[in-house]
């Protein structure tokens, strides 16, 4: 797929780049570390359906950094491809076309997160 990135290595990338702002931006750094904690902490909903909610507008504000960064967590929080996909359904439903394209950006870094 022409254009789309490699999720890999754009999250990796960004986290290099972030932790040298953690450096020359240590309080900024600090409190948006903490606002991610908050935003994602398990409650009423737990942590993957939060993160499932971050993808959804990911998705929708076409921010592939951070598709990439909400991808690869609910990976590791053990989320499947058909929910992945009713999520981005919803995320469809909600942006039109231009959520479509990211939805397929989305599938693509879910295929390289749970490559072997």
């Amino acid at each position: 797929m022409s254009g789309i990135p490699n999720y890999k290595d754009l999250t990796k990338a960004v986290a290099t780049r972030m932790n040298g702002m953690r450096e020359t931006q240590p309080d900024l750094m600090t409190a948006f570390s903490q606002l991610a904690a908050a935003g994602t902490k398990a409650g009423a909903l737990d942590k993957k359906t939060r993160e499932f909610v971050a993808l959804g507008i990911a998705v929708s504000t076409r921010c592939d950094d951070c598709i990439g960064f909400h991808v690869q967590a609910l990976v590791k929080l053990g989320a499947t491809k058909a929910e992945l996909e009713e999520v981005l359904a919803t995320a469809v439903y909600m942006g039109g076309g231009p959520s479509m394209m990211y939805a397929t950006h989305a599938l693509k870094a879910f295929d390289e997160y749970t490559a072997a």
